[in-house]
């Protein structure tokens, strides 16, 4: 079995690969100096196709893919996403690219806030017109890192459903292929709004959900750990037995449902883990009860934030667990959290990482 893990960080983009998941050839800059904050590792095709979003302080944001490990890039000349000229805006940053249910089918999360479809494997995509247009829009605000999608989950088998969570603006779903979009955010609070309950507006952080499981959803808010067992519908709090309820990244076990990995963080102006310790929270129940999974993790002086897509598992028989923060380092764990090792340090700020397996 080889492993590949895919490390975005805000001076390119590095390719770590293994067949034992604990000792890791490193490969890399691709695309040196060039914000990478996108990755997707895209196995329906049998062997992985890279999909990178590049933003390059001269050139300005783009997609690359790669079907040949990173050996070789396409970069199309004309820009793969661009608002159309009525729209007025212009593309700042792709936060996510995802594969859709049906073959050759990508999804793109931006800033600004909107939702990209593309139906040739990435190479070029369309606006979707009825997210924009959604009346909310123009009171979406933006979070701290710019007001952007950054999850896009379409449904496994159901190509028509789809969630997207935002900052701010908050989750959105569709039933319908796109054609329309309706907030959902029933029992997510926004604690710095005047109305704390409000159909919109909060600053969900990531959602997570497992393929076998689609009516589950998992949420890491700007202050609170959520499910949701009814397709987002509703959602109650799961933030009891963390040591903090703010942070960045959920994860969802690959094989297991209901297995789910956060990294609580000290709250609004530290960002940091929490007692200054490395620590990956693991629930086997749900949310219901956590465990602190810490060994071979930095026990004191770590000050590595965790952003919203530097944890990942990849999707090997026993699933393997991954994180990589802000002060160049990624960690990585090849029994499900258990016991950890360091997969790489001294990088660039890590800002997402993506991790697959294939014989």
């Amino acid at each position: 079995m080889t492993v590949l893990l895919a490390i975005g960080t805000g001076k390119g983009l590095f390719l770590a690969t293994s067949d034992d998941r604990h000792t890791w050839e490193l490969t890399g800059p691709h695309f040196p100096m060039t914000g990478v904050y996108s990755v997707a590792i895209d196995t329906r095709a049998g062997r992985p196709r890279l999909l990178v979003g590049v933003d390059s302080s001269h050139f300005g944001p783009s997609v690359a893919t790669s079907d040949d490990l990173g050996a070789t890039w396409q970069e199309p000349d004309a820009a793969p996403i661009a608002f159309p000229a009525d729209t007025g805006e212009a593309l700042r940053r792709v936060w996510q690219l995802t594969p859709g249910t049906e073959p050759d089918v990508v999804f793109a999360g931006t800033e600004p806030s909107a939702l990209f479809k593309s139906a040739d494997g990435g190479r070029s995509f369309e606006l979707v017109r009825a997210l924009w247009d959604h009346p909310h829009r123009p009171q979406w605000g933006a979070g701290f890192g710019g007001q952007a999608i950054h999850t896009v989950l379409p449904h496994p088998t159901d190509p028509a459903s789809m969630l997207v969570a935002m900052s701010t603006g908050g989750v959105y779903r569709t039933g319908d292929g796109g054609a329309s979009w309706a907030p959902s955010n029933t029992g997510i609070k926004a604690y710095f709004l005047p109305d704390p309950w409000p159909e919109f507006g909060q600053c969900v952080h990531k959602v997570s959900r497992h393929p076998d499981r689609p009516e589950q959803f998992f949420a890491q808010n700007h202050h609170g750990v959520y499910r949701s067992d009814d397709a987002g519908a509703t959602w109650q709090s799961i933030a009891e037995g963390l040591p903090s309820d703010f942070g960045f990244a959920m994860v969802n076990h690959p094989h297991r449902p209901g297995v789910i990995y956060n990294f609580p963080l000290e709250a609004d102006a530290k960002r940091w883990p929490v007692g200054y310790r490395a620590r990956v929270y693991r629930s086997e129940n749900e949310g219901q009860t956590w465990s602190e999974l810490g060994a071979g993790l930095p026990e004191t002086a770590h000050y590595g934030t965790v952003l919203r897509d530097a944890m990942c598992c990849d999707d090997a028989p026993t699933a393997g667990v991954y994180f990589g923060t802000r002060n160049g380092e990624v960690y990585g764990s090849a029994d499900e959290g258990d016991t950890w090792g360091l997969v790489a340090s001294h990088l660039p700020d890590v800002l997402v990482v993506r991790a697959a397996s294939w014989a």
